[in-house]
């Protein structure tokens, strides 16, 4: 008898636990690794951007791992990454001794939907400014632009979204600083955005963000996939510091791409990045015109990426094989991304 109340109970609770999970939603892990070979024809690291810049070697990219879920009105999403690619993007934190340490976090916000249309999120988020990202299973190009080098990774804060049709939604929100996840003077930025879909497939965002430290950037985000293979994006932006003899940046890329079928796709990335003049420090204005040609080939989650790249600046900002200043550099990159 004993043996049958107890194995009724093991039933019971399984079947219980069982329709516990069913009713809870589960936890979705979403993230990418990555790994590349860049060789620059200098036979050094020549060009200026944020990632893969080891040269003439098989080099890491990240993991980068997220979590999320939701559950009825509230949502959470925490991402970590880990790697030379996350290192440069990700806050520092320095203990009472001075020593610093790498945080690790990409993003770690919630989100509450007050209704369908109207939602708040506070955290850690990845930035709302620019058209690349971070994490490169989320971009065509694997180097990156001069403008997402330049703009903010992430901003820390408070923001508040109201979609007011499928073709017009705002944000509005107070921010940290750029790229800090505390910041001891307090929240000081302020930051907006408008979403106007004016056409079936074209998308556009104009991002503005200002504040006492930070400066102001004003940005347009926009893609339009105009046919079933072609599509094209276009980021343009212009930055300028708290004290306009500060100087700062201005700059556009655009970005065709055509799948040849839903393996191969080829895209381009022709860019114009422009700095101000910086009267404190007497430093003249410059600017490069990047071009880079990016073949992917897509096998179930893995993304084989090759690309060249050639830069030609107004000043020497490169250097040559002879390690004489010059105007040009050139590099051709081979990388692999798993997506999951």
């Amino acid at each position: 008898m004993k043996k049958l109340i107890l194995s009724l109970a093991i039933v019971f609770a399984f079947g219980f636990a069982t329709k516990a999970q069913d009713e809870k939603p589960g936890l979705e892990i979403t993230g990418s690794v990555d790994t590349y070979f860049k060789y620059d024809f200098s036979g050094q690291s020549n060009i200026p951007t944020s990632f893969a810049d080891d040269h003439n070697s098989v080099s890491l990219g990240m993991i980068d791992i997220a979590l999320s879920q939701s559950v009825g009105k509230a949502s959470f999403v925490g991402e970590i990454s880990f790697g030379p690619r996350s290192f440069k993007s990700i806050p520092v934190f320095e203990d009472p001794s001075g020593e610093t340490h790498d945080i690790n976090i990409q993003n770690l916000y919630t989100t509450y939907e007050f209704s369908d249309k109207f939602s708040a999120t506070a955290g850690y988020m990845g930035t709302f400014v620019g058209y690349e990202v971070i994490s490169p299973a989320a971009n065509f190009n694997y180097s990156t632009s001069y403008l997402f080098s330049a703009g903010p990774f992430q901003n820390a804060g408070l923001k508040l979204d109201y979609a007011i049709s499928d073709k017009f939604g705002v944000m509005v929100g107070m921010f940290n600083d750029w790229n800090v996840y505390q910041d001891l003077e307090g929240v000081s930025d302020f930051g907006a955005q408008v979403y106007v879909s004016p056409v079936d497939g074209w998308d556009a965002y104009v991002n503005f963000v200002t504040g006492p430290n930070s400066g102001t950037i004003i940005d347009l985000t926009t893609g339009w996939q105009i046919t079933d293979a072609f599509y094209l994006g276009l980021n343009a932006a212009d930055y300028s510091y708290k004290e306009s003899d500060l100087g700062g940046y201005s700059g556009v890329a655009f970005y065709p791409q055509y799948a040849f079928s839903e393996k191969v796709s080829l895209g381009y990335r022709g860019e114009f990045f422009s700095t101000k003049e910086d009267k404190i420090s007497d430093i003249e204005s410059s600017n490069v015109f990047s071009n880079t040609l990016t073949l992917n080939y897509y096998h179930g989650p893995l993304t084989f990426v090759t690309e060249f790249r050639l830069d030609s600046a107004k000043d020497e900002i490169f250097m040559d094989a002879d390690d004489m200043a010059t105007k040009g550099a050139t590099q051709f990159l081979l990388a692999a991304i798993y997506a999951f």
